[in-house]
């Protein structure tokens, strides 16, 4: 067993970083090549055909039956002119990752010959199994018809030689089995209630856009030492093993040089992004070793969901070319900085405003704090659902460490703003007179922009943070779909934009001019949030204790949070804006939980596999070395000699006995724990089981593992150790 982890570390240290040519001067060159953008649509359908797909993905009007035809006829010419040989419906199921079935163009036509097929109803429909998906009791296991249906606001592209169509996936009644499908309803409801407010300020407007930019933090750890440690391969993260004398403590890893094998799998990385129409935009070394961040320019929210779950699949395939394993756990590794994905998120007009950000009138600023005091307000009304959102068993090692933000969901918006929104409390209630409307448009809200140009400071601890002409929310793991943060996020925007429009048009309907009846609805939102707005360290004990003074809820675990999906204000949250009906909300609870369960069932079984068939055998053989050392020492020394010097091998010898008695009796404990939660049949009570009563067991096993380790001859250690997954 030691041979392996000492063939892994020569096969590592050989490795040569590839030298990636890439075949172009200019990345406008190639961006965009393989998808069927607008530019493609142009060249390869029928002028009705392109307005028709216009139409859809910028008014959301519907495609005709015959249109489709015109469009798969398009749509196949392309993708054989590019080599394609399949297509494939390409969807987010309730696993967390991605699915496609392929399916080739070839079509026998009876006479011995073939030609190559995809019709109107081939791009529309497929009917893959939905019986095998996560879908919460919505589906009987008999019953396993499911469809996936074209998504044309989400352009088509070429992976490999497979055309693959973004698609949402809906059961055969309907409910949907995907994390897509929600959240086109949810941008759909947060267009038409923005929409409605931004006619306050401007006429024009009629759609808004809610925009979406992702930082996708990655470990790379080489090919040869992931497939040594059982646990990285089976779970993501090393479940045992001790923290290297060396870890991040210099922070000389954080944007330092970057590595030149890591470097040229970035290269070769953004290429491929390129041609996919992936606009990547930055990379960098991050604060852990072997830790390194990816980020393009934001996009409309779909596409960049759409992007980052084709990313995410596009970075494991780029990285076995270069003898590298992704690892997108939030935590693979104890001792070190985990990873996130920060979600930088606003909203855009059709006419090119981006109204998280100020603009150069009284007019523009106040349409700016309409929507900034409203975000805030939506999230202080809901900050236990967007909690809900970033949950995860592999999120919960994350938050709350001194790395990322806490469990406590609260709003960081700086000094700066803090005082003009304190400046706005202050508004006396009703009608405003000449002399404070000059005031308060001149001296608060007119000076917006002058505070915001040197308003850069992040405070890097909250989870919801506005930075400059966003709201960034930095909760969310690395290993999550940005779908799910998205749909709440824009649910509860739209909800809370309804709300304030029909405050301030009973104002209005009282005789109250425009201008006045929004200032006092900002004013009372300003007061009634001011508990959810923190502007301190948001890791320090202080601040828990202050937030539960505050009523803020700090939910450490999984379980938990989730609840805050199916209680009655969420049911009818969803409900209402039309985003899931109260079945599938209830379904993606369960699935949740569920995977939940299963993922922290699989980490006990390969801890326990891995103490016993690993480690256990390695502690005993050096155990036996020492006995003989010591037996070998009693046969030549004097009595009072060897008493004196053998003290410690006898010492060391009790010891490791000690710590396999302690691996065993734990495992076994562990093993019928897991037996008891087993059998409990509520799915919420049995993920609430394995996390309180199978949990605890992996810290006592870590525990006398990792003593272990620090005995056991280095020789002998069968597991590549965390000084070498890291710094290789």
């Amino acid at each position: 067993m030691p041979q392996i982890r000492f063939t892994a570390l020569q096969e590592a240290q050989r490795r040569m970083a590839p030298e990636v040519e890439l075949p172009y001067t200019r990345v406008s060159e190639i961006f965009g090549e393989y998808t069927f953008n607008y530019r493609s649509m142009k060249e390869y359908m029928t002028p009705e055909a392109y307005r028709s797909v216009s139409d859809a993905v910028k008014k959301g009007t519907k495609i005709d039956r015959g249109i489709a035809d015109q469009v798969a006829t398009g749509m196949k010419a392309w993708a054989i002119n590019k080599g394609a040989t399949h297509y494939t419906h390409w969807f987010q199921p309730l696993t967390g990752a991605t699915a496609e079935k392929h399916d080739s163009f070839f079509e026998p036509t009876g006479d011995g010959q073939a030609i190559e097929k995809f019709s109107g109803g081939m791009l529309v429909q497929q009917e893959p199994d939905a019986s095998s998906f996560p879908n919460g009791g919505i589906r009987n296991t008999f019953e396993a018809r499911g469809y996936t249906a074209w998504d044309p606001t989400s352009p088509a592209f070429i992976m490999g030689r497979t055309l693959c169509i973004p698609t949402v996936f809906v059961s055969y009644t309907g409910e949907a089995l995907d994390n897509k499908t929600p959240l086109l309803r949810a941008l759909q409801s947060i267009d038409q209630a923005a929409t409605d407010v931004c006619q306050y300020f401007d006429r024009n407007v009629r759609k808004v856009t809610a925009t979406l930019g992702w930082e996708q933090e990655y470990f790379l750890v080489d090919t040869a030492l992931f497939h040594a440690r059982p646990d990285l391969k089976l779970t993501g993260r090393t479940l045992l093993g001790h923290a290297p004398a060396k870890g991040q403590q210099l922070d000389d890893h954080y944007f330092g040089s970057i590595p030149e094998r890591a470097r040229q799998f970035m290269r070769e990385l953004e290429m491929e992004s390129y041609r996919l129409g992936i606009p990547v935009k930055t990379r960098h070394n991050e604060v852990a070793p072997s830790q390194f961040e990816l980020a393009p320019v934001f996009e409309e929210a779909n596409i960049s969901v759409d992007h980052n779950s084709l990313i995410m699949d596009l970075m494991d395939k780029v990285a076995r070319r270069h003898h590298f394993k992704v690892l997108l756990h939030e935590k693979p590794y104890a001792g070190v900085n985990g990873s996130g994905k920060h979600n930088n998120w606003s909203l855009a007009t059709d006419t090119g405003v981006n109204l998280l950000a100020p603009g150069k009138t009284p007019k523009s600023n106040l349409q700016f704090l309409t929507f900034f005091i409203n975000t805030i307000m939506a999230v202080h009304n809901h900050a236990d659902l967007l909690r809900a959102s970033i949950a995860s068993a592999s999120n919960d090692h994350r938050l709350g460490a001194n790395e990322a933000p806490p469990a406590i969901i609260s709003v960081f918006i700086g000094s700066q703003l803090t005082a003009t929104l304190d400046a706005l409390e202050q508004l006396e209630k009703g009608k405003l007179s000449p002399e404070q409307k000059t005031d308060l448009k001149l001296n608060v809200v007119g000076k917006i922009p002058e505070i915001l140009l040197d308003n850069t400071d992040r405070n890097r601890t909250s989870p919801f943070a506005f930075t400059g002409n966003k709201f960034e929310l930095r909760a969310v793991g690395s290993l999550a779909n940005c779908a799910q943060p998205m749909t709440i996020l824009n649910t509860i925007m739209a909800q809370q934009l309804r709300d304030f429009k029909a405050a301030v048009d009973a104002h209005i309907a009282e005789g109250m001019k425009k201008d006045d009846a929004i200032f006092n609805v900002l004013r009372d939102y300003i007061k009634q949030s001011q508990n959810i707005r923190f502007e301190g360290d948001g890791y320090s004990d202080e601040w828990a204790a202050e937030a539960a003074k505050r009523g803020l809820s700090n939910v450490r675990t999984t379980p938990h949070a989730l609840d805050f999906y199916v209680t009655d204000s969420a049911v009818k949250l969803f409900v209402e804006n039309e985003v899931m009906n109260e079945v599938e909300v209830h379904a993606r609870h369960e699935i949740m939980l569920e995977e939940y369960k299963m993922k922290i069932q699989i980490e006990s079984r390969v801890l326990g596999d891995i103490a016993g068939n690993h480690v256990v055998p390695t502690a005993i053989n050096y155990q036996n070395k020492l006995i003989q050392n010591v037996r070998g020492l009693k046969e030549v020394l004097a009595p009072e000699v060897f008493q004196k010097v053998a003290k410690d091998q006898l010492h060391m010898i009790e010891s490791i006995s000690g710590y396999i008695s302690t691996i065993i009796a734990e495992k076994d404990a562990m093993i019928e724990e897991r037996k008891r939660c087993n059998a409990i049949e509520d799915t919420r009570e049995q993920a609430i089981a394995y996390c309180e009563k199978v949990i605890p067991y992996f810290d006592k096993i870590r525990y006398a593992c990792d003593k272990l380790e620090l005995l056991v001859d280095d020789e002998l250690w069968p597991l590549p150790k965390y000084r070498e997954l890291i710094f290789i």
